[in-house]
C-alpha cells in the first residue's frame, strides 16, 4: 500500500514538498479539450491523501463525503472479508484549493463505509453539505465518473498529502491485484510516470478530459517480490501471476455510484451495487 513511510520522506527531500500542480492545457479543439486538473477539493489526512466526492445524482443538500482508502481508516487495515458501515468517526481533513493551500478543515461524522476486500476504499460522511462546502470556501465537490475507466485514457493522480500531482495513463486493468492477505478486483495499472510513493494513497486518480474521479490510488509493487506486502502481484484469469517492479495501481470508483442513495447514505441493497456487504 501507498502509505507513508521512511522512504516516501526521502522521496519527498527529492521531489520537493511544494511541488506545483500539473495543469493539463484546454486546445481549442473541443474534440481533443482537456480539464484544468489542479488540487481544488482534494484533502490531505493524517496518513494518506483522499478528496471530497459526490454522485452524479447527489444534490447541494447532502452531507460532503470524503474518500480515500480502506486501508487509510483511523481504526487500521480492515481484515479480509470485513466491511465497517456507519461506524462513528471525528476525523478531520485539510481542504485544499487550487493552488494546494489548506482552505479549510473538515470534519467527519462517521465512516459510512471501507473495506479491503474486493477493492480498498474508505467513504467518510462529513458534517457539511456541499452546499456549505461551495459557499464557505468556495470549493466544489470532484464528481464520481459512473462509468469503467478506458484503457489508454490520460490521467491524474492528485496527491493532497504529498501536494504533488502525477500524469500518465491507465495502461490496462488486473484481473485479480493480490497484496499479502488482501486481493482486489479489475484494478486499474497505470503507465510508469505515476510513480505514486507512500502518502498518495486515497489520492483521486482524474480523467483529464472529463475532469472526473475515475479510481482511487491504492497501492504499487516497490521491491519485486511476489504478492507481499507493498508489493501486489497480477493474477489473470488462468492463475498465472505477474510481477510488475516499480508499477503502481489504483481502484475503480464508478462501483461506488449505484450505492449512494438519497443523502448520500450509501445503501449497498440498492440495484446495481455491488460493493461488499458486511
Amino acid at each position: 500500500m501507498n502509505k507513508p513511510l521512511a522512504g516516501a520522506l526521502l522521496s519527498l527531500l527529492l521531489i520537493g514538498a511544494a511541488a506545483a500542480p500539473a495543469v493539463a492545457s484546454v486546445p481549442q479543439d473541443k474534440a481533443a479539450a482537456a480539464v484544468t486538473v489542479n488540487f481544488a477539493g482534494t484533502v490531505a489526512l493524517s496518513n494518506c491523501s483522499g478528496s471530497v466526492v459526490r454522485a452524479p445524482g447527489s444534490q447541494p443538500t447532502d452531507p460532503a463525503l470524503v474518500l480515500s482508502n480502506g486501508h487509510c481508516v483511523e481504526t487500521g487495515f480492515p481484515a479480509p472479508g470485513e466491511v465497517v458501515k456507519d461506524q462513528p468517526s471525528n476525523r478531520s481533513f485539510s481542504l485544499l484549493g487550487a493552488s494546494g493551500s489548506r482552505v479549510a478543515t473538515l470534519r467527519a461524522s462517521k465512516i459510512a463505509y471501507a473495506t479491503m476486500t474486493d477493492t480498498d476504499i474508505s467513504i467518510y460522511q462529513l458534517t457539511k453539505t456541499y452546499a456549505q462546502i461551495q459557499s464557505q470556501y468556495g470549493i466544489s465537490a470532484l464528481t464520481l465518473n459512473d462509468a469503467r475507466p478506458v484503457q489508454g485514457s490520460e490521467i491524474k493522480v492528485v496527491s493532497g498529502y504529498w501536494k504533488r500531482t502525477y500524469s500518465c495513463n491507465v495502461d490496462g486493468f488486473a484481473y485479480r491485484l493480490k497484496e499479502g492477505e488482501w486481493t482486489w478486483k479489475d484494478s486499474v495499472r497505470y503507465t510508469s510516470s505515476c510513480n505514486t510513493i507512500g502518502g498518495t494513497s486515497g489520492s483521486p486518480v482524474i480523467d483529464t478530459t472529463t475532469g472526473k474521479v475515475v479510481a482511487v490510488n491504492n497501492t504499487g509493487n516497490e521491491d519485486g517480490e511476489r504478492c507481499t506486502d507493498n508489493n501486489p502481484c497480477e493474477v489473470d484469469e488462468s492463475g498465472n501471476v505477474t510481477v510488475r517492479q516499480g508499477i503502481n495501481y489504483a481502484q475503480e470508483t464508478y462501483i461506488i455510484v449505484p450505492c449512494i442513495g438519497a443523502g448520500s447514505k450509501i445503501d449497498l441493497n440498492r440495484p446495481g451495487c455491488v460493493l461488499p456487504k458486511p
